[in-house]
């Protein structure tokens, strides 16, 4: 057995199909799907598709730097959603994995100010999270090899810090 989650895209496909069926199965029906990029896009796109919610935003944090390397703290990056796009909806906060929990609790609790109600699904939450998401597709304490970020990039650029 390997110490480490392979998924691969055919599974990615089941495993959001499964996770959206949960949802919708809980009678959850969000205004729109906000996703922590960059691992939370592909979960968001193929939720927002399956539960037909066509109103996306994006979160960019940046926490992981390396394989079990972090930041001491989650950093949001520009561009921040705008509190006025949130206010008053009902939010699915969208993830590849609840690690530490720490990125989905900054995204959840500055949702939690403006809107009416917020939940969290991601495809893995591992044991260790400081979230207990709502909708969960597999719970593990391994590694994760995620088909969009197991081969290294294309081509490496240089680090650039955004002006907000």
């Amino acid at each position: 057995m390997s110490d480490r989650e392979e998924l691969t895209w055919e599974i990615f496909g089941t495993a959001s199909r499964e996770l959206a069926q949960e949802i919708a199965d809980d009678g959850f029906e969000p205004d729109l799907v906000l996703s922590i990029a960059r691992g939370g896009l592909f979960v968001a796109g193929a939720l927002g598709y399956a539960l037909d919610v066509k109103n996306l935003h994006v979160m960019n944090v940046e926490f992981y730097t390396g394989v079990d390397q972090r930041l001491d703290m989650p950093v949001m990056l520009p561009p921040v959603p705008s509190a006025v796009d949130l206010t008053g909806a009902t939010v699915l906060v969208a993830d590849d994995v609840a690690d530490t929990g720490k990125t989905l609790k900054l995204v959840r609790d500055f949702c939690s100010a403006h809107v009416a109600e917020v939940r969290c699904a991601v495809i893995y939450q591992k044991p260790h999270s400081e979230v207990n998401c709502e909708y969960v597709w597999k719970r593990t304490d391994r590694w994760i090899n995620f088909p969009w970020s197991v081969q290294p990039p294309v081509v490496r650029r240089e680090v650039r810090v955004l002006d907000a």
